[in-house]
């Protein structure tokens, strides 16, 4: 039976449809196109796939934007299909012979682990995590699945070397489509842009320039004269200090762990450490295993908030665990950025250990206005936040005395 899918791709659509291979990652423009012409190509490799029960999964940054996004889409150009059921609460599209389409949000991506796909998408792949890939390269080996990562650049993060290595391996297709070259939004729609956008805007949005680094980024200034001065190195732990620790607890989402030595007049960051879907005593565990000397913990004012299940905070859960926090002082998100930027003068990261940290502070960006382009007065919220919380945190607890702080601190007990 021969089936009609409302999608007629434009040329250079067309171009990606028929060069695809098992890898790929493309840079496209804004208004490109990039959603209809992945979805479609899912809906297509789904419907011809002669497995049993294959099953495709379509990722973007976060739940909230698949379902803004994508899933209106999805049922529309599934909508021809016989027998199509919808499971909207789930965001997906049950076709004919047990095959299947899910749209998930890179924000909760450690749900994604065990699952496995025949193929994934992977849509504005510059605002997620990095360690997304360590769950999906497992979720397509069982069945040699494929993967295409596309997206409009935001600086030298893990996209740009994403791409970087695609651009020399056979395995991977790689391509850049710019606005210049697409021809698909006209010169006057262009040079209006022009006109609302700075030119390092404009040459990341339109034309697909790495170079324009993070728009917005909070730290972007700063990130950029550490590494010129050759402050991102090998870090190594100095027996000789005492670690201190600086937390973002999440709770159903993402926590994100600080390890620093104050040596001299230095900041020595030497490990970076975040999970999800963890249970406090997982982190506790994590600090016991490592061959450091301890100092203090030093947490978020929310930590001493009862929650409804237990009845307990987690200041007094993690108490229980052998490990006490110092609270920090409740500053403004404002005021603990200026403390942050105050202090990386004096930071010195491992490379290594911190990379993901480091990757959260560079894209760590202010709020824009979709319509203007204008920069907010607050954070965007994406997976960077947690990093980038934590480093908050350890620059308020840094240049706060003690007096000044809501000092919620216990005896030094227990196995951290």
């Amino acid at each position: 039976m021969e089936i009609t899918i409302p999608y007629k791709p434009r040329e250079h659509q067309k171009i990606i449809h028929d060069n695809l291979k098992r890898w790929n990652v493309l840079v496209a423009h804004r208004r490109f196109g990039k959603t209809c012409l992945v979805l479609n190509e899912l809906i297509r490799k789904c419907m011809t796939n002669t497995l049993s029960s294959p099953k495709y999964g379509y990722i973007a940054p976060t739940y909230r934007m698949a379902k803004q996004t994508a899933w209106s889409y999805l049922m529309e150009y599934t909508g021809t299909i016989p027998n199509v059921h919808y499971h909207e609460t789930e965001l997906r599209v049950d076709l004919p012979g047990k095959r299947r389409i899910q749209c998930f949000g890179a924000d909760a991506y450690q749900n994604l682990r065990g699952m496995r796909f025949d193929g994934i998408v992977v849509d504005e792949i510059a605002m997620m995590p990095p360690a997304i890939w360590e769950v999906l390269r497992p979720a397509l080996s069982d069945r040699k699945g494929w993967l295409i990562a596309i997206g409009t650049p935001a600086g030298h993060n893990a996209f740009f070397d994403l791409f970087e290595n695609a651009r020399t391996s056979k395995d991977w297709y790689s391509s850049v489509f710019k606005a210049s070259d697409t021809k698909i939004i006209d010169e006057e729609e262009l040079e209006a842009s022009k006109a609302l956008m700075s030119p390092e805007q404009y040459e990341q949005e339109f034309e697909c320039s790495f170079d324009a680094g993070v728009l917005g980024g909070v730290y972007t200034r700063a990130m950029s004269d550490i590494t010129d001065k050759g402050q991102i190195t090998k870090i190594e732990y100095d027996p000789q200090h005492q670690v201190n620790t600086y937390w973002d607890l999440g709770i159903g989402d993402a926590t994100a762990i600080w390890f620093a030595q104050n040596v001299g007049n230095r900041i020595h960051l030497i490990e970076y450490y975040e999970n999800s879907g963890q249970s406090l005593e997982h982190y506790v565990k994590y600090l016991a295993s490592k061959d450091f000397k301890y100092d203090n913990h030093y947490g978020p004012h929310d930590l001493k908030v009862r929650e409804l299940g237990s009845g307990q905070s987690r200041v007094e859960i993690a108490n229980n665990l052998g490990l006490y926090f110092t609270i920090v002082p409740k500053l403004s998100i404002e005021d603990g950025i200026n403390a942050a930027r105050m202090i990386l003068p004096r930071c010195y990261f491992d490379k290594e250990k911190c990379k993901l940290g480091l990757e959260a502070l560079r894209q760590y960006a202010w709020e824009r206005n979709d319509r203007t382009g204008h920069i907010q007065n607050k954070p965007k919220h994406t997976w960077a936040s947690h990093g980038a919380d934590a480093f908050r945190y350890l620059a308020v607890g840094l240049n706060q005395s003690t007096q000044f702080a809501s000092n919620i601190k216990y005896p030094k007990m227990g196995i951290v």
